[in-house]
């Protein structure tokens, strides 16, 4: 899958929670995150240092992170489910430092190569 076909996925599966989502879905749309968060995040952060001019850049930032908040979550649950786990094992992330690196493990796994109880394998 290549980082355009992940972010239309992505966004197509805007609240979708089942189903399977491959490595390269998954990692593609981590990186988009990654870009839009530097690219809204950045000029905000240098923003609140000079306040002397308010404008807009942390309520669009705020506004942009929530919007990529919940197709973040499907396609974390999508890619547990390649992995054959529950999406619930995110809630394993809450627990500092460790939690994450286990869930980064989970997502680095490869993929179940047959159809498991969340679906068909992911193309």
């Amino acid at each position: 899958m290549t980082f355009g076909q992940s972010i239309s996925r992505c966004f197509s599966k805007y609240c979708t929670f089942t189903g399977r989502a491959s490595r390269s879905e998954y990692w593609w749309w981590i990186l988009f995150t990654a870009i839009i968060g530097l690219l809204f995040g950045i000029p905000s952060g240098l923003q609140s240092i000079h306040e002397s001019s308010p404008s807009g850049l942390p309520v669009i930032s705020y506004i942009v992170s929530a919007l990529l908040f919940l197709p973040s979550l499907g396609v974390l649950f999508r890619r547990l489910h390649d992995t054959g786990k529950s999406g619930w094992w995110w809630l394993i992330g809450f627990i500092p430092v460790v939690g994450t690196i286990i869930l980064i493990v989970f997502c680095c796994q490869p993929s179940q190569a047959f159809p498991n109880q969340y679906g068909s394998v992911p193309e």
